[in-house]
């Protein structure tokens, strides 16, 4: 503004001395004025833009001012508020301009130096208002894309815990539960001869020795150490996991419908989901007979239905009831379903997974 106003009032301020000392006066002092309202343009901006204007007819100190607020104007970029204090300040100019006659130069030059000033100045404040948004555009974009970010890992890390706290479930459930009846047998018979209460402790620390192996590679899924982990259990692992449970005293029955060789994902999912069940049959109704029926095939999908008599009485060994939540999640992130429930005097656990792959 300083060097504007300096340009512009220093070349006439002779002339305008010898004209009339008052026009000197006036100019000195509607520059300072001007220099004082420049500073609300943020809060009228085309008021005060076109009253700078105005006063830089007659006021060469204003001309800075007038300059500073029509560029602020400009980055707004409103095309009708340019086009209207465009037109005043070219108008000031060239009025300015005429009465000093401090310029030699034909008129058309005079216009033409006039109109390109007034275009550039306001094509400079649109192109700061283009660079402000761009600017802003891209940091609400960084900030978006960084809200996005920690979105994304949150939820990543909730679905890990989630993965591995139904993991630990299902494998420490099913073999604490074994653990727990084998000692509640030691608890309660009296007429057990030394080598059988050895053989039931053997038993007991082989399952506690399991136990630690599974949680150790369930929390290898925390460090990735690059060390080997047992395979995950699949559809044929189902039969060993029927036999072990059998071994402890569970009764079952597996009808086994399913044609073709069950993909990897969708026999884990199904082995869990028995593997579940037959925890808490072991904890809800010892002794009763669980009956377990899994059908399917690639185009209709695997179908598990298994039933138990409902226990008498509240079960010895402590749950959270999370493991049939932990088995909805699972079925539901292969794409399937479970359901689980009384049917008159018998619990009935029925999923569906799709084949997939």
């Amino acid at each position: 503004m300083l060097g504007i106003s300096a340009v512009v009032f220093l070349p006439s301020a002779d002339e305008e001395a010898s004209a009339s000392e008052w026009w000197w006066v006036l100019d000195v002092a509607l520059g300072l004025a001007a220099y004082v309202a420049v500073f609300f343009r943020r809060r009228h901006p085309v008021a005060i833009a076109a009253v700078l204007g105005i006063l830089s007819a007659v006021s060469g100190i204003a001309a800075g001012p007038a300059t500073l607020a029509a560029v602020s104007l400009a980055t707004r970029r409103r095309w009708r508020e340019i086009a209207l204090v465009g037109s005043i300040n070219f108008a000031a100019a060239q009025f300015y301009s005429t009465i000093t006659e401090t310029n030699p130069d034909p008129i058309w030059i005079v216009i033409a130096a006039n109109a390109v000033a007034t275009v550039g100045m306001l094509g400079w404040g649109m192109y700061i208002g283009s660079r402000r948004e761009l600017l802003w555009t891209l940091r609400n974009r960084a900030e978006r894309a960084e809200a996005e970010q920690e979105l994304r890992v949150a939820q990543a890390r909730s679905n890990e815990q989630a993965r591995i706290a139904r993991e630990m479930h299902d494998v420490l459930a099913h073999r604490i539960s074994q653990i727990s009846m084998y000692a509640g047998a030691l608890e309660y018979r009296e007429d057990l001869s030394p080598e059988e209460m050895r053989a039931s402790a053997g038993v007991i620390r082989h399952r506690a020795h399991e136990a630690l192996t599974d949680l150790r590679d369930v929390l290898g899924v925390l460090r990735d150490s690059g060390g080997e982990r047992t395979p995950q259990p699949t559809y044929g692992d189902l039969p060993c996991l029927l036999a072990e449970a059998r071994e402890a005293g569970s009764r079952i029955e597996l009808e086994d419908l399913v044609e073709g060789v069950v993909p990897d994902g969708a026999g884990r999912t199904v082995y869990r989901i028995v593997q579940e069940g037959v925890t808490n049959g072991r904890k809800h109704a010892p002794g009763a007979l669980l009956s377990i029926r899994v059908t399917g095939s690639e185009d209709d999908g695997i179908d598990v239905l298994m039933r138990n008599p409902i226990g008498f009485g509240p079960t010895r060994t402590p749950g959270a009831g999370l493991g049939l939540v932990g088995l909805t999640e699972r079925a539901e992130l292969r794409g399937g379903h479970l359901t689980s429930g009384r049917d008159g005097s018998t619990f009935v656990l029925h999923a569906w997974i799709p084949w997939g792959s």
